[in-house]
């Protein structure tokens, strides 16, 4: 969601905990989507695997603990979310296999190969130039190594009643307004891009997500995303920003919080290619 998420950089630990939340509620996901990768893989030699974007190190714990033996190099541009992901290694027990690097995709590619795996989850849409960063991915891999990218078709929603899909259908078209104007490659062609990187697209996977009930931390992650949509979407109508500051309002009877119908539902897929 840092490298991946130049658009939140120095807001507020917020993005951190939307992160770490994403991991809780998706973790369904996470363990299929990382499976798959795994498969791909195959084999269970040592390896050198590159989480681009790590963010918070959903993606990267979970890489080491299905590479047993594996280095994990966690590539950030946020220092606070690496921070998290070295906090996290400690407690797992995993801080000899991890390393955090913090850097700026858009200025170096900071990784010298060889490289086995790159794992970029909801990064390269960041990116000022990701087809750059593709061709440096491509020449730091090994023969036979793969990329696998996570982009999200549709986004997360969580409302399943008819007035708050259409509020969220509204504020999720404003936040793709925004989105246009500071994130251009999102919705990119990315098999095309890594393609053209010099890759060979294998496999591609799209996992449907629909939690219902929710798991118990969908609050949380929700409270945080129709926050972040409220800072990044103008113009809302005074009955739609009524209805949003009633959801945002943790004590109030129609808070997220208090809601028993949230429902969790969109799709990432994964597309996997080799060198």
């Amino acid at each position: 969601m840092s490298d991946h998420h130049h658009d939140h950089g120095g807001e507020d630990s917020s993005f951190g905990d939307l992160l770490d939340l994403d991991g809780d509620v998706l973790h369904e996901y996470w363990a299929d989507a990382l499976s798959f990768v795994r498969r791909a893989a195959g084999g269970d030699r040592r390896r050198r695997i590159v989480d681009l974007g790590a963010g918070t190190g959903t993606g990267t714990l979970r890489l080491a603990h299905r590479f047993a033996g594996a280095e994990i190099i966690a590539v950030d541009a946020d220092a606070a979310l690496l921070h998290r992901v070295r906090t996290k290694a400690l407690d797992q027990g995993l801080a000899d296999r991890i390393t955090t690097v913090h850097a700026d995709l858009d200025e170096t590619w900071p990784v010298p190969g060889p490289v086995d795996l790159t794992w970029a989850s909801l990064s390269l849409h960041h990116l000022a130039d990701p087809d750059r960063v593709l061709r440096d991915v491509h020449a730091a891999t090994r023969d036979g190594g793969l990329i696998a990218v996570a982009e999200f078709p549709v986004q997360i929603r969580f409302l399943p009643d008819e007035a708050g899909s259409g509020l969220e259908t509204r504020l999720l078209e404003g936040l793709e307004q925004h989105q246009a104007e500071r994130l251009p490659e999102l919705g990119t062609d990315w098999p095309a891009r890594l393609a053209a990187a010099g890759f060979t697209l294998v496999d591609e996977r799209t996992f449907d997500i629909d939690l219902s009930p929710a798991p118990p931390a969908t609050a949380a992650y929700a409270a945080i995303w129709f926050g972040r949509m409220a800072r990044h979407v103008d113009d809302l109508d005074p009955a739609d920003a009524s209805a949003l500051e009633e959801l945002l309002d943790g004590d109030g009877p129609g808070s997220l919080h208090r809601r028993d119908d949230l429902r969790v539902r969109g799709t990432r897929t994964v597309m996997l290619a080799r060198r």
